[in-house]
């Protein structure tokens, strides 16, 4: 009997086995390795000096630059995330009222992620680019004498961001529209509320932990993203992700890289501890079932 039981307690994790040793193996091991890099010391000569020393984690920690980095990120991450929720839930709710042209409407949402993101974004550059659609349409129109400079500023990064991830938030908000019970906005309408009534006192707080797991997907993206600002971006729209390309890839300095990498995952991590807590990360998986 004993022997049974103990099987049954075991076979769980006997099938869990295969995922968690995947997990392990490609997430925790490497983010092992990061922390024990991001104690080495880079020496003017390229060399790094294997032991434990804090210099990394002073200069990232206590460094005007990196700070600054660090919330401009945040700010263009949190606009990012306002957009996105302004634009998506009108859009969420409509494919969730569609009816009959919900699964096309689905279909046309999930488009943009069968092309690369690199390509979508590379594809702003020939729209607001001098010789871009837009600007080619203005000179036609005789709207402007001269093309104007759109690229290479904070807008066409949110505006790049936006695009990459407003299908994550409709998704989400979708998600969760489609999980409230239609029979509660006509009992609000029968007992003499208006359709902005009902969507006010029903819908909308229904609908706020679909809308705060998009937001928290979008935020978390923006912020670790470094290709946008790369291509879409000037000189001053650098965001952190870009510092730690520019460390681990052109300087080739992984320990202060894995220092910076770090300081944003945690930075992310209480972001993500805050969410869990008040909402929780049962309704952030729904908006991928």
């Amino acid at each position: 009997m004993a022997t049974v039981e103990a099987r049954e307690r075991r076979q769980p994790w006997i099938l869990l086995s295969p995922a968690l040793a995947a997990v392990t193996l490609l997430l925790f091991v490497p983010l092992l390795f990061i922390v024990v890099y991001s104690f080495w010391l880079r020496t003017a000569t390229g060399a790094d000096v294997v032991g434990f020393h804090l210099d990394n984690w002073q200069e990232a920690l206590t460094d005007p630059f990196y700070r600054d980095i660090l919330l401009f990120t945040l700010k263009i991450a949190a606009i990012t995330t306002i957009v996105c929720g302004l634009m998506g839930y009108p859009a969420a709710y409509f494919i969730a009222r569609a009816g009959g042209n919900r699964a096309l409407l689905l279909l046309l949402l999930m488009l943009p992620f069968w092309i690369s993101y690199i390509i979508r974004t590379m594809s702003w550059i020939n729209i607001l680019g001098v010789s871009g659609a837009l600007n080619s349409m203005l000179l036609w129109l005789g709207i402007v004498d001269e093309p104007l400079q759109l690229l290479y500023n904070q807008t066409t990064v949110v505006l790049g961001l936006v695009h990459f991830l407003l299908p994550f938030m409709i998704l989400n908000v979708y998600v969760s529209l489609e999980g409230i019970d239609r029979t509660l906005e006509q009992a609000a309408n029968s007992l003499g509320a208006t359709r902005w009534q009902s969507f006010l006192e029903v819908t909308l707080p229904l609908s706020l932990p679909g809308l705060a797991a998009g937001g928290l997907l979008c935020f978390v993206l923006s912020a670790g993203t470094y290709i946008t600002p790369l291509v879409l971006g000037g000189p001053t729209d650098a965001m952190f992700a870009n510092l730690v390309f520019e460390a681990i890839i052109t300087q080739l300095n992984w320990p202060l890289g894995s220092a910076l990498s770090l300081m944003l995952l945690a930075v992310l991590g209480v972001l993500v501890a805050i969410y869990n807590h008040f909402v929780g990360m049962s309704q952030l998986a729904k908006g991928f079932g």
